[in-house]
C-alpha cells in the first residue's frame, strides 16, 4: 500500500493540509491536500478521482514527496507556452511601450 512518509522530513499530515490551505500557487496546494488525503485513508485512485488527475499522476506526487521531501510539491513552470491570457503574455514591446493615455472623467 502506498503511504505518505511524513516523519521522514519532520511532518505531520497536518503541516500537509497547512500547506495545502496556504501555498501560492494552485497546484501545489492540490498536491499538499492529495497527500494530506492519502494519510487519512485514502488510496490514491479515490484521491485521482477526486481533483481530476490520473492515479499514477497522485502516485508521482506520493513518491517525489517520499523521496525529495516538502520542496517537491512546490509547482515549477518546466516551459511551453506561457497561457494567452496572462498578463505576462504580451509581447515585450507591448510591456515597454508608454502606458495608456488617462480619460479625462466624465462629469455627471
Amino acid at each position: 500500500m502506498l503511504r505518505v512518509d511524513c516523519a521522514r522530513w519532520g511532518q505531520t499530515p497536518e503541516d500537509l493540509r497547512r500547506l495545502g490551505l496556504s501555498a501560492p500557487h494552485a497546484r501545489t496546494r492540490e498536491r499538499a491536500l492529495a497527500l494530506f488525503d492519502i494519510t487519512q485513508h485514502s488510496c490514491a485512485t479515490q484521491v485521482a478521482l477526486h481533483t481530476g488527475r490520473r492515479a499514477h499522476t497522485v502516485m508521482g506526487w506520493v513518491h517525489a514527496y517520499n523521496t525529495q521531501g516538502p520542496d517537491a510539491l512546490a509547482f515549477r513552470r518546466t516551459g511551453g507556452r506561457r497561457p494567452f491570457f496572462a498578463c505576462a503574455a504580451k509581447p515585450n514591446s507591448a510591456r515597454r511601450s508608454a502606458p495608456p493615455s488617462v480619460r479625462p472623467r466624465r462629469r455627471p
